[in-house]
């Protein structure tokens, strides 16, 4: 029984493989994921018609591309979060107010992932998306959600990720992080200067519910010659508190 159950589970780990590959191919032929992947022709068709079946994966001519049920489930998985209407209406707005880029950051599995975002009249495009995954150190949402959560959850997550950084001004140390947390909690919101993306500024405080548990962080970001001087530590961070203070205050009502 445990070789049969080693046996599925390994089944599903290449069906994950081949639908990754599809992605990170941006659509691909039968020959090319074997290939990339290392499979043979026989095992990448079988799994493709499993997952053709099932809508995960389209086919045209002889092309597969990622299919469409992974948008449904995904929205499934954004609309069982209880919060989630209130939370778009708010970062629809606050992209309006600021006319940047506005954003709500969740944590799992120790990455940041973007539930939902939405972009103002003079947003500039970040490669920020609704799904991106990304570490929670190196970006203003991220960052204040660690600043919430209990400090053993935090070495658990720096243990697990690592600090490797995704650009130049990066933390790479324990002890700056904590620093750095330690000055987020303090202050009330995070700034994250050109940490993820060169040439772009962003600030974050975390919203958490009526047992101060973390539901994730609202954020705002554009770019460095823009977000500087009083608007970056001054204007925007009171617009995200006020917002925050908004949110939560909807969220404890709507479950009082």
């Amino acid at each position: 029984m445990k070789e049969q159950s080693k046996t599925r589970a390994k089944t599903t780990q290449n069906s994950l493989e081949v639908v990754e590959a599809l992605r990170e191919l941006g659509g691909s032929t039968l020959e090319e994921l074997s290939e990339y992947t290392g499979f043979s022709t026989s095992t990448v068709h079988r799994h493709l018609a499993t997952l053709r079946d099932y809508n995960y994966v389209i086919q045209e001519d002889d092309v597969y591309r990622v299919g469409l049920q992974f948008l449904t489930m995904g929205g499934y998985a954004q609309r069982e979060i209880d919060a989630y209407p209130v939370i778009k209406e708010k970062v629809d707005q606050l992209a309006v107010d600021t006319d940047e880029r506005a954003q709500f950051i969740v944590e799992e599995n120790g990455q940041r992932v973007y539930l939902y975002t939405e972009v103002g009249q003079s947003a500039v495009k970040t490669g920020a998306r609704i799904g991106k995954r990304g570490e929670l150190y190196t970006s203003a949402a991220g960052k204040a959600i660690l600043a919430n959560l209990p400090e053993e959850h935090v070495y658990e997550i720096i243990d697990m990720r690592g600090l490797s950084g995704e650009a130049s001004n990066a933390i790479t140390s324990k002890e700056a992080l904590f620093e750095t947390l330690e000055e987020i909690r303090e202050r009330g919101y995070a700034f994250n200067k050109q940490e993820t993306t060169d040439g772009v500024h962003a600030i974050g405080a975390a919203v958490t519910d009526a047992n101060d548990e973390v539901l994730g962080a609202l954020s705002v970001a554009g770019p460095a010659h823009r977000l500087k001087g009083d608007t970056l530590t001054e204007e925007l961070p009171e617009q995200i508190l006020g917002t925050v203070n908004e949110l939560e205050l909807h969220i404890q009502h709507s479950v009082s």
